[in-house]
């Protein structure tokens, strides 16, 4: 195995950025499930309005309150070439670091942090490392807008776009809400500039199901799902989360969390010596 890439998002680079995703539907009940799943999402009551958006909004954007959370998950990487599941830490000490470990085989393979300055990763197995600023993370992603409060907020199941209510058209429907741009969103950096029409599910407790980005200038597209919300200390978290990265790459991630903890805990990362650097486009 080569290229263990130790932030959770960063998963994708384990066989190569490049791979095109093989990984296919199973027939029968399978089909049944995504039809019942699509159905689901698109309920046919889309368009009542909503009444009380002061809050809906002030559920949506206020930002849970905590110090520090330590999440134990189980990870799977789909690209079309096989890689096992993996076991994770991963901890998150609110608004300045992200630290992650992976095992396999209760073996210490990849370990990584991101601050507000960049990301830090090394692979024990290759004996390489990454240090570089989040062009790297939105280049896997496929996106352009990916920072360092993004990042933390995918992983805790927050809403990472912007949305407002001028530029989105905000209903409700049996699942809950749903916004939809009705402009397309520019996003400017330094390194590129595009346009995405954004779409976003939540349940009715205001939970965050689904967030979908595609670029209307190439078939990139990011879509970002949760499910198996529940309450920790006064937080909801996501028990699952699912990435689907399409387009110029094409992979899955499949973030299973099995435990919550919000204990302080020793993050230690260094790289040695001997580790060569290395640069994954």
């Amino acid at each position: 195995m080569k290229n263990w890439i130790p932030l959770l998002l960063l998963l994708l680079a384990l066989s190569s950025c490049k791979t095109r995703n093989a990984v296919k539907s199973n027939t029968g009940n399978t089909q049944d499930s995504i039809k019942t799943a699509e159905d689901n999402r698109n309920p046919k009551d889309v368009n009542q309005p909503v009444r009380d958006k002061l809050t809906f909004y002030e559920h949506v954007l206020l930002p849970p309150k905590f110090e520090q959370i330590k999440i134990d998950s189980k990870v799977r990487v789909e690209t079309g070439s096989f890689i096992p599941t993996l076991d994770a830490t991963v901890y998150i000490e609110n608004d300045k670091k992200v630290w992650m470990n992976l095992r396999a085989l209760f073996l210490n393979v990849a370990r990584g942090i991101a601050t507000p300055d960049g990301i830090k990763g090394q692979d024990k197995t290759s004996k390489t490392y990454i240090d570089s600023d989040f062009d790297y993370l939105n280049n896997l992603l496929n996106v352009n807008f990916i920072d360092y409060k993004a990042l933390e907020k995918i992983l805790l199941g927050r809403t990472f776009v912007k949305i407002n209510d001028s530029q989105f058209t905000l209903t409700q429907n049996a699942q809950g809400y749903k916004m939809v741009s009705n402009v397309n969103q520019k996003i400017v950096t330094d390194e590129k500039n595009r346009e995405y029409k954004i779409e976003l599910q939540y349940d009715t407790n205001y939970d965050l199901l689904s967030v979908n980005l595609k670029d209307v200038l190439s078939p990139d597209e990011l879509e970002i799902s949760y499910s198996d919300w529940n309450e920790y200390t006064g937080i909801r978290l996501p028990q699952n989360v699912k990435i689907i990265i399409k387009g110029s790459k094409s992979s899955q991630i499949l973030l299973e969390n099995t435990k919550f903890d919000f204990s302080r805990m020793e993050t230690p990362y260094s790289v040695p010596s001997s580790y060569k650097k290395i640069e994954i486009k």
